[in-house]
């Protein structure tokens, strides 16, 4: 079972070699616009490098060297989103595990565990599972899903900068900026924003 640096206790569904253990993490749960990405990961049993880690604590340039190395050594991979449009209709929370659920479908072959970051899921069919709180800094397989998921999403949202440039999104990513907010009460919000979130401060009284 492959584990980052720190140290926890084994999923007990997955504590033989060969158990072939998915991670799954998303990105862009907090955004006020775009898709939330998901990705899963299988590694094999001695994969191990100093560098993957929690994304959010990488440098853009470290991560985008970590996504190919990851999908270069990975045993499977995948990649899914789930739109703004559906995250309006299904709430955050629902979307992002559905985000978890569509990669972990595209896995070929199919984990025999699956390990989430987070303390939320719904389980994927009747294979076992477990949650980790800050997984994606104690998990090498949570930690490379954190990595894929979090650049799919920054390629995505700068190619949407290129066709909404008003937002900034080249540089906040779709995230509550000053900026962005700034631009939404400016220019109103686009088919890409999530229209279920407060896209705007509430006016103080």
């Amino acid at each position: 079972m492959t584990r980052s640096a720190k140290t926890h206790e084994p999923l007990p569904a997955c504590s033989r070699p060969g158990c072939m253990e998915a991670g799954t993490d998303e990105a862009g749960r907090g955004c006020l616009a775009g898709p939330v990405y998901a990705a899963a990961v299988i590694l094999p049993d001695d994969f191990s490098h100093p560098l993957v880690n929690d994304s959010k604590k990488l440098s853009e340039a470290r991560r985008m060297e970590l996504r190919e190395l990851i999908m270069e050594r990975a045993v499977a991979w995948a990649i899914a989103d789930v739109s703004a449009a559906e995250i309006d209709s299904m709430n955050i929370l629902r979307a992002s595990i559905e985000a978890m659920h569509r990669a972990l479908a595209q896995l070929s072959p199919q984990p025999g565990a699956v390990a989430v970051d987070g303390n939320r899921f719904i389980p994927y069919g009747d294979i076992p599972w477990q949650t980790f709180v800050k997984g994606d800094g104690r998990l090498a397989n949570i930690a490379a899903a954190s990595i894929l998921a979090k650049t799919e999403r920054d390629l995505f949202m700068a190619r949407a900068a290129e066709q909404y440039p008003v937002y900034g999104w080249d540089v906040n990513k779709g995230y509550p900026t000053a900026a962005h907010r700034a631009a939404i009460a400016e220019y109103g919000p686009c088919p890409l924003h999530r229209l279920s979130f407060r896209l705007l401060p509430t006016p103080q009284t």
